[in-house]
């Protein structure tokens, strides 16, 4: 296999979109070793089918506003690759969702699912729609819509959707809600669920809490102490809310946050009581991050990202390609030593390049971040056994799957020199057991 051959034919056979060809870029580059050291896999053609979706649907969403007005959004769910169990992935609503970022979001998850060690497969879906600005009840006619058309190719043992960007516990609940009711069933076919019914302890803090357990043990390999370090983070959406959170806790200082419009500089540190203002003005007034500066008088940037403030560590937590060669130069500039994605393929190859060569701890979103779908793997186990953990039963877990991840990661990323590429250790890991199993089901 020659990554540059088969990313050609991939650009040839589906144009105009260049965040799918940029995540299957960055997987192949790194697996074409491996890959080249198994002939069964090129005999089978197995990187080709590794690449393209099982399906993807797509239809459209129609629904009434408040005002009675008819709106029309597109709906989408990617069933990348069930080699090692259900589809299994987010459901994204935000007006940048199209295709191609749905199938490199269902691309990557195929990998971070492997990783996790639990029987999930790969799938993402969404919609164009923004619940931005929606009343609860435009949402919920918007999400009873969407899985009316969805339903029929979802359920425990096939697809288990989750959330994801603009896909909280409200919205969970409204498309679970219409779906059971079309179904006639009460498995556990979405994750993310509220505790009332069927969801698990720890979940919606899993991605962030996950992120920072990861770091931690990448810092354990430098024997670098957490405590006192300043840490730049980026969203304040339930990623970085919850990164924010068990950062403060461990003694680190938290620098930034952000949204879509800027972000904001506290030379002090958010604290605690500075946190619960910020879940408060995310989560239940849908504010702009901009008047947490105003409230506590710091710095507010408008349309810019925060990686030209000094710090030890960044945690992009809000969505990808957020870290540019810039960005990266910038960071690495001011000291940076460690960075640990949160968010989904939030730096380009330039800023990943810019990483490796300085030889800083990287951590790839696709190890990094998969605390979240590993919960949400815990909460099917929990669903299906008709229990509920503890939070200390689920955080243990969690700690857990995130040390065998970059266990994992060491194993296969470790270089003569000593170095752990985690890039590359994560994709071969996520690969081999993808691969292999493919390879034992015969051609599908």
């Amino acid at each position: 296999m020659k990554a540059s051959e088969v990313l050609d034919n991939l650009k040839r056979r589906f144009p105009n979109e260049p965040e799918y060809h940029q995540a299957v870029s960055e997987v192949l580059g790194t697996i074409e070793e491996a890959y080249n050291e198994h002939p069964e896999f090129e005999k089978s053609n197995l990187i080709e089918r590794l690449c393209i979706p099982d399906r993807i649907f797509s239809f459209r969403v129609t629904w009434m506003d408040d005002k009675g007005q008819i709106q029309t959004n597109m709906g989408y769910r990617i069933q990348h690759n069930n080699a090692i169990g259900p589809y299994k992935g987010g459901i994204r609503f935000h007006a940048s969702v199209n295709q191609s970022i749905l199938k490199f979001l269902a691309f990557e998850q195929t990998f971070k699912n492997s990783l996790t060690t639990l029987p999930m497969g790969g799938g993402k879906g969404g919609s164009d729609f923004s619940p931005r600005g929606k009343s609860n009840a435009e949402i919920m006619r918007f999400c009873q819509a969407f899985i009316l058309e969805l339903w029929r190719h979802i359920g425990p043992d096939t697809d288990v959707p989750a959330g994801d960007i603009g896909v909280g516990g409200r919205e969970v609940a409204y498309m679970y809600g219409m779906y059971k009711k079309l179904a006639r069933e009460n498995t556990g076919t979405f994750t993310g669920k509220g505790i009332e019914f069927g969801g698990s302890l720890i979940r919606p803090e899993a991605t962030g809490y996950g992120n920072v357990y990861f770091l931690l043990e990448m810092l354990k390999t430098r024997n670098i102490d957490i405590k006192g370090k300043v840490v730049a983070v980026s969203g304040s959406g339930n990623v970085a809310q919850y990164t924010v959170e068990k950062l403060i806790s461990l003694g680190a200082k938290v620098i930034t946050m952000s949204d879509s419009n800027g972000y904001i500089y506290d030379p002090d540190g958010i604290d605690a009581e500075k946190l619960a203002y910020i879940f408060e003005l995310k989560n239940i007034y849908r504010g702009r991050i901009r008047e947490y500066a105003e409230k506590y008088g710091c710095k507010y940037v408008e349309g810019a990202r925060p990686w030209n403030e000094k710090c030890d560590i960044a945690m992009p937590s809000a969505t990808q390609n957020e870290i540019d060669g810039d960005d990266a130069r910038a960071l690495l500039a001011n000291g940076c030593f460690a960075v640990s994605e949160g968010a989904n393929m939030p730096s380009t190859p330039e800023a990943i390049e810019e990483f490796l060569k300085a030889k800083i701890l990287y951590a790839p979103g696709k190890a990094a971040n998969a605390g979240g779908v590993s919960v949400s793997g815990l909460e099917m186990t929990q669903n299906s056994i008709k229990l509920s953990w503890t939070k200390e039963e689920v955080d243990a877990r969690l700690k857990q799957i995130m040390f065998d991840i970059h266990t994992q990661c060491v194993k296969y990323g470790k270089q003569a020199d000593g170095y752990v590429n985690y890039v590359k250790g994560a994709n071969v890991a996520g690969f081999m057991k993808v691969a292999k199993a493919m390879m034992a089901q015969g051609i599908l």
